[in-house]
């Protein structure tokens, strides 16, 4: 049976350990501080710069969220730990998870992403119908969010088509408002096979920008081909 005085003894050596367990832990879960947080966000950042996929030429601005000051982190040993379940250009906000290991903490970090790629916009208004030349485009950087059609990546993707519709200057033009090859208008019928070439005149049946298929009619045969676009008013059969 403990006596009065190891009775104290011992409370006073409990008090003691439990003391130093609460210092211990709260060293590991006092709030964040500002420059803890700033690392947190800039390491969800640049992960996000570092996965994400981005289009030809593409430009991504990643900016992390405000975090609550009240979340719980410390300054990890290691370098903190990022991932995310996707790597796609196409959403504009991404959840990444920032951890220390080591420290036993996890903190999830949405991210807004901006993503802008060049594409071909008119350098005034256009009228359908008029054939686009150089001076009438130029690359622009465009914000996908705001766009999400199909346009032009390169200039010369698009001068000496034909335009099908009106143009507003700073407009981006899409596949749908040009023909490369334009439809029963004559076109050359390029056939290639191996190193062999031989070229006929023909008559498109679609509208088509280039790289597209497109039927056409060979004029001496009346012959009906499939043909790939290949330049203005050219399309490219293969066999």
């Amino acid at each position: 049976m403990y006596s009065t005085s190891n009775t104290k003894a011992l409370y006073k050596s409990l008090n003691k350990s439990i003391g130093f367990f609460l210092f211990f832990f709260s060293l590991f879960c006092h709030a964040a501080t500002t420059e803890q947080i700033e690392k947190i966000q800039k390491a969800a950042e640049a992960h996000v710069n570092d996965t994400v996929q981005l289009p030809v030429n593409g430009n991504l601005i990643a900016k992390a969220a405000e975090l609550d000051s009240r979340i719980k982190a410390t300054d990890c040993p290691s370098p903190l730990r990022t991932s995310s379940k996707t790597t796609s250009h196409t959403t504009s906000n991404i959840t990444v998870l920032v951890e220390c290991p080591e420290d036993n903490w996890r903190i999830y970090v949405p991210v807004r992403t901006t993503i802008s790629m060049p594409l071909v916009t008119a350098t005034h208004a256009l009228t359908r119908g008029e054939l686009v030349l150089d001076s009438d485009v130029t690359l622009s950087m465009i914000e996908l969010t705001a766009y999400r059609r199909q346009g032009f990546t390169e200039v010369d993707q698009i001068v000496g088509a034909k335009l099908k519709k009106n143009i507003r200057a700073g407009d981006v033009l899409e596949r749908n408002d040009v023909c490369v090859v334009c439809r029963n208008e004559k076109v050359i019928i390029r056939a290639v096979k191996g190193e062999l070439s031989i070229t006929t005149k023909g008559t498109a049946l679609s509208d088509g920008a280039m790289g597209e298929q497109v039927k056409a009619k060979n004029d001496k045969s009346n012959r009906i081909v499939d043909g790939v676009v290949t330049g203005i008013a050219e399309i490219t059969v293969y066999f």
